[in-house]
């Protein structure tokens, strides 16, 4: 897998993968789990949505 997440990008993943599991404990809900999708993609440095777009917010060497 080649990387395709920059580090604003992971950033913001973490912040917003948190603020939803956060709200989801808050509120009682299974849909705070939606939010290891955006840190799990943030940690791997991988987002497979950006594939078909040909997206990349990594810097170009």
């Amino acid at each position: 897998m080649k990387k395709n997440v920059g580090s604003g990008d992971k950033t913001f993943r973490i912040i917003l993968g948190i603020a939803i599991g956060v709200a989801g404990y808050y509120y009682q809900s299974w849909l705070g789990l939606i939010g290891i999708i955006p840190l799990f993609t943030a940690l791997i440095n991988w987002c497979p949505l950006y594939l078909p777009f040909g997206l990349s917010t990594c810097k170009k060497k």
